[in-house]
């Protein structure tokens, strides 16, 4: 059996992520109490893994340090994140959902719980589980050495 049509797979993957970012831009528009949508990937991130450093968000967005930096500031300047001081490393500052950055977090994993729910319909659990699988192996054929 010879291998897709790569460019048509690469397109409807592509298709797929642009519907996903218009509906969160949509949800963070209209649910987000004015927050930029980097900041909510941001926040979705440090609400996903605790303590993350600004390292880290450059690492998982793609983003600059200056860009992270903003982001962090106008995180932290709304009351959505805190940072701490790393204990076995002070020079390390830990980012932190507060509260309201918890709340925020909620409310936009309504919003992707609902378009995953929209995009899965009619699938079984099996064939979820397989599409999981191999968008696995998607990741892995191009991940980093």
């Amino acid at each position: 059996m010879s291998a897709p049509d790569s460019p048509d797979v690469l397109e409807r993957l592509h298709s797929l992520v642009a519907r996903f970012h218009r509906r969160m831009h949509e949800a963070v528009r209209d649910d987000g109490d004015g927050i930029a949508i980097m900041e909510a990937r941001a926040l979705n991130h440090l609400a996903r893994f605790e303590g993350s450093t600004q390292r880290d968000l450059v690492s998982h967005t793609g983003r600059d340090k200056a860009q992270i930096a903003r982001i962090v500031k106008a995180l932290t300047d709304r009351g959505l994140i805190e940072c701490s001081t790393d204990p076995a490393d002070r020079r390390v500052q830990r980012l932190h959902p507060t509260t309201a950055g918890r709340a925020m977090h909620r409310r936009m994993q309504q919003h992707r719980q609902r378009f995953a729910k929209d995009m899965t319909r009619g699938f079984s659990t099996e064939e979820l589980e397989g599409l999981k699988a191999q968008l696995e192996r998607l990741l892995a054929n191009v991940s980093d050495p």
